[in-house]
């Protein structure tokens, strides 16, 4: 028998076409075509070798898993995870190639040396492009070699791509397969794997919707563009002031609904109740009315034309109990409204802090101690003939937080500015007393010790007040910013040098109808850098020298010099030197021409010239 015959005869070996079997390898990297094995193959392998080379690979391993635990790698799931990524486990390769070869293995018989060489090349070596395994290599080595990775390069040379030739009839190079030894041996690997593992996932990415676009609106008439409510809502909101839409929702019910849409078309505007024009309406119109300041968002609520105390509660009844707490400022003018009225209204409005009463003669001292809440910020009291010193006592008892009072009240005398203590000087910091014909300079000596940190101060008609007041205000009132003593016929310039010394912080004077103040006290004003609105209203002693003092005022940005009769329009014409002047009042000036209006305009692009 030949040695072809030979080969045929014995179960196991390389089979037909043998001499290409190391092409077409299984997945164990073991023979190929009929399951032959690979040139130059050694003899038989006993079960126990096999055991002995699983044993002490899995020694090896134990012993790399604890260098990689002596590294810091004590978590066992992430070892497990780290381990898979790195390469495949070496544990099931050689448990998969045992349970292959221990099959193969059992019929497999002794090789000579000839026979090996046989199904070789023709020299009878290894077949051209190959390398015989040295002799010491075991099956289970080889096998651990094709899948854990090696040195040599006899796998690429067997056909471990499959056979697969690239151009030329060469074969590829094998892939490189990460092998698990190396891996754990490089405390580098260990640690990128590790902080890969340790570090946060990114959040999944979320692809936006597409946008569609929406298709442009077209407008065939003026009629359509003024029935457009898109449009609408942005034109009344840009080119008409919240005064000017009042008007606006009588025009048809489209403009109504677009305005009653939103409350930022009503922002500073009142609703202002004319109750003799609403007591001849019908129900269901005083019901819309009423409505329609919830629906607008209305916080100011203004009650005039006689109202009585059923139009107040009329009011409390029309109004729901959202719309009140909304309220945060009602007045009433020139009403007659009494204590009770008065009473329901403050106790239906929980969100009210300020409250006015203008020519309210219906209203009492005893009204005031029953209704007013400590909520109550502001206050303003005017023309109620039945308000006097112990009015004033009320509110200096019963609004603990007061920020702003304003009082016109003709009997009110120096005795009532005594109820006020130095624990309203923390929050009372606007004092406006009109028109107090009774106040003398002992009850500025109570304003000034009482209210040290007033910031605006009006003594404006109190015609008692001197210049020997004016200088406790001077002298006391370091943080004014604003003082008015106008309509006091007592004041002359004496007043004016001591407000220029002390008040330097002062940026508002008012000074109308101070019929005694002179150049001179205009030359002391002009020194103060701070001011940048100053009112001479009808200070009939007031010539052109005085105004070239204030020519040199560079801050100043309102003057008002209406009425005053000595001023000429040579004098007037230097007041283009005030660079910075934004409001120029010349009303009733002799002095003042139409020539002198296109000059000033000419040369003050930026000041509004009142004629």
């Amino acid at each position: 028998m030949s040695e072809g015959e030979n080969r045929e005869a014995k179960p196991g070996w390389g089979g037909e076409g043998s001499a290409g079997a190391g092409v077409g390898r299984d997945r164990w990297g073991c023979g190929g075509g009929g399951g032959g094995r690979r040139a130059g193959a050694r003899g038989p392998v006993s079960i126990a070798a096999v055991e002995r080379a699983s044993k002490r690979e899995r020694q090896e391993e134990n012993e790399l898993a604890k260098a990689a635990a002596a590294d810091g790698w004590t978590d066992g799931r992430l070892a497990a995870a780290a381990w898979s990524d790195m390469s495949m486990s070496a544990q099931g390769v050689v448990e998969r190639a045992s349970a292959e070869l221990s099959k193969r293995i059992n019929g497999l018989g002794l090789r000579s040396s000839s026979a090996s060489a046989g199904s070789g090349g023709p020299t009878g070596g290894p077949p051209p492009g190959t390398h015989s395994p040295s002799k010491g290599t075991s099956v289970m080595e080889r096998v651990t070699n094709v899948f854990c990775g090696s040195s040599s390069s006899s796998s690429a040379a067997n056909g471990f791509n499959g056979g697969h030739r690239g151009p030329g009839g060469c074969l590829p190079p094998p892939p490189d397969k990460p092998s698990r030894f190396l891996a754990l041996r490089s405390t580098s690997a260990v640690g990128k794997a590790h902080a890969a593992l340790r570090a946060p996932r990114p959040p999944p990415r979320t692809v936006p919707p597409p946008q569609v676009k929406a298709a442009p609106r077209v407008w065939h008439s003026w009629s359509d563009l003024m029935m457009d409510e898109r449009f609408l809502a942005r034109f009344f909101h840009v080119y008409f002031a919240p005064s000017d839409r009042k008007t606006l929702p009588q025009v048809c019910s489209v403009w109504r609904d677009v305005l009653y849409s939103s409350p930022r078309f009503w922002t500073g505007l009142a609703m202002v109740a004319r109750c003799r024009e609403l007591r001849g309406a019908t129900v269901e119109s005083r019901r819309r009315f009423y409505n329609s300041v919830h629906v607008r968002g209305m916080d100011t609520v203004v009650l005039s034309g006689a109202a009585s105390d059923d139009d107040a509660l009329e009011l409390v009844r029309q109004l729901s109990a959202p719309a009140a707490r909304r309220i945060h400022s009602l007045s009433l003018r020139c009403c007659a409204v009494t204590d009770r009225g008065l009473e329901s209204l403050l106790a239906h409005m929980q969100g009210l802090f300020q409250l006015s009463l203008s020519g309210c003669n219906e209203v009492t001292e005893a009204g005031l101690w029953a209704c007013l809440s400590p909520r109550i910020v502001s206050l303003g009291i005017a023309d109620c003939i039945n308000i006097a010193d112990e009015a004033v006592g009320a509110v200096a008892q019963l609004l603990p937080s007061l920020y702003e009072f304003s009082l016109q009240a003709y009997h009110v005398t120096d005795a009532a500015l005594g109820y006020f203590s130095p624990k309203q000087s923390a929050t009372l910091s606007i004092l406006r007393l009109h028109s107090c014909w009774e106040l003398t300079n002992h009850g500025v000596v109570n304003i000034v010790h009482s209210l040290p940190n007033l910031t605006v101060l009006s003594l404006s008609g109190c015609s008692k007040i001197t210049d020997d007041g004016v200088e406790l205000v001077a002298e006391n009132l370091p943080k004014l910013r604003s003082l008015d003593i106008s309509w006091c016929p007592r004041i002359t310039d004496a007043a004016l040098e001591y407000i220029a010394c002390d008040l330097t912080q002062l940026e508002e004077l008012t000074l109308d109808r101070c019929v005694h103040i002179t150049d001179i006290g205009v030359g002391y004003i002009s020194t103060m850098l701070s001011l940048n609105a100053l009112y001479l209203r009808w200070c009939s002693q007031v010539r052109d020298f005085g105004l070239q003092h204030l020519c040199g005022m560079r801050n100043l940005q309102t003057l008002s010099l209406a009425g005053c009769p000595l001023l000429t329009s040579s004098g007037l014409s230097s007041l283009i030197q005030l660079r910075h002047l934004r409001e120029l009042e010349l009303t009733n000036c002799p002095g003042a021409s139409q020539e002198l209006f296109d000059y000033l305009r000419e040369h003050l692009p930026r000041c509004l010239v009142i004629e």
